[in-house]
């Protein structure tokens, strides 16, 4: 079993086996401010710090019934069906994480844990379709601080090796990103969070449009076999020659999307965007008599 889903047993064993669905999420964001090697990451969601990682985690434990869903009228409750101890298996500085929460919100009503971790984290809050219902004017200065609100134009290129959705996301968010343009040729994951529904939900679930430019990708088969730079230079350099050429309006297209949304970024999968042909689809937009636009690297 992944240690993370250990983290999830053993919260909802020490919180008494039942949870509120917002509730259970919002302690596990406390307890893993607590962790030097966070166990989930977080973004900033409509009601405050949210992990896709746990709620995918908890539909499969679930599905397994060793979780199960409990609704009753407006509440929805995650309830503890397995009786193993969890808990006893954590690292001693995981079970102290979880102790420290316990003391931390001991009290708390689930409106009181909402307004606490906005008061404490105020990032977190930025999305929140509450804030301004449980904030002070002073308090929700402090979340509005948190925002980036700066409109100029700029174009980022981000792949998603090696990091968590919620790193991803992160990173649009901080760099104010309104538009992700998926320029994959098919937008399929084996990791979770990168196929092109959930991004897309998840895009959309924090303020960011998502859109999907096949015509710019590139083939899976004709990314067999690469094993030096060298392979790479010469697929990406055929597709210069033909892809780019051949789809010449799509980089039109993107001019324009950079325009209305004034900041954008396409998006594939090599965390290095010389291993990527992102990398390629940034360099032909520079050449675009129109362009004058900043262009990173996130």
């Amino acid at each position: 079993m992944y240690y993370r889903r250990k983290i999830l047993f053993a919260t909802l064993e020490v919180f008494g086996g039942t949870l509120s669905h917002t509730k259970l999420q919002k302690v596990l964001f406390l307890v893993t401010r607590k962790q030097q090697n966070k166990s989930f990451d977080f973004v900033p969601y409509k009601f405050g710090s949210f992990s896709f990682q746990a709620n995918q985690d908890l539909t499969i434990l679930t599905k397994k019934g060793l979780i199960s869903s409990q609704t009753s009228g407006d509440a929805s409750d995650w309830v503890l069906e397995s009786r193993d101890n969890y808990f006893q298996t954590l690292k001693k500085e995981d079970q102290a994480a979880i102790k420290q929460t316990v003391k931390e919100v001991e009290g708390l009503s689930q409106k009181e844990l909402v307004k606490y971790t906005y008061q404490k984290y105020p990032f977190f809050a930025i999305n929140s379709q509450i804030a301004e219902e449980l904030l002070t004017a002073e308090e929700m200065s402090k979340v509005k601080a948190q925002r980036k609100t700066t409109e100029e134009l700029a174009f980022f290129t981000i792949g998603y090796e090696g990091i968590s959705l919620e790193k991803y996301l992160n990173k649009l968010i901080i760099n104010n990103v309104k538009l992700l343009c998926d320029v994959r040729k098919n937008a399929l994951s084996m990791k979770y969070g990168f196929s092109k529904n959930q991004l897309k939900n998840a895009c959309e679930g924090i303020g960011i449009k998502y859109v999907h430019i096949p015509e710019l990708g590139i083939h899976s088969e004709k990314r067999t076999h690469l094993n030096t730079m060298n392979d790479y230079k010469k697929l990406f350099d055929e597709y210069e020659k033909t892809a780019l050429v051949e789809n010449k309006d799509q980089l039109h297209k993107i001019l324009d999307l950079t325009h209305e949304y004034q900041r954008i970024a396409i998006t594939c999968f090599e965390r290095v965007p010389c291993m990527c042909h992102r990398s390629r689809v940034a360099n032909a937009l520079k050449k675009l008599p129109a362009w004058n636009i900043k262009q990173r690297d996130l």
